[in-house]
């Protein structure tokens, strides 16, 4: 199991750290765990952008750039997008990641 480290944001502050499967997404592993803040209203589908986080760095170094269809739904984030903006529908969780530490936008709608 790879642990995760999320942070609530400024409104919300606090840790969860929730665990999830080699292959799994953070998304899915956060929805598994009830992680408030990761809508994901489409599922994963890469439709929507309530999934978004950030990704604190060396992490963020770590993951393959984003495609383009990840690009263009980050376009449409409720919280300013930053460098290190990520779906978490399209981070998949590896040993590479263990202890992975990502942040909560204020709002995903």
């Amino acid at each position: 199991m790879i642990k995760v480290h999320v942070h609530g944001p400024a409104s919300a502050p606090g840790e969860t750290v929730i665990e999830g499967r080699p292959g799994e997404s953070l998304m899915q592993a956060a929805i598994a765990a009830n992680v408030k803040g990761i809508e994901a209203d489409c599922g994963g589908l890469l439709t929507c952008a309530t999934c978004h986080v950030y990704v604190r760095e060396p992490f963020a170094a770590r993951l393959p750039p984003p495609q383009e269809d990840e690009l263009g739904m980050l376009e449409f984030t409720a919280a300013p997008r930053r460098p290190t903006s990520r779906l978490s529908c399209q981070v998949q969780l590896g040993p590479e990641l263990e202890g992975l530490q990502v942040d909560l936008p204020e709002n995903q709608h």
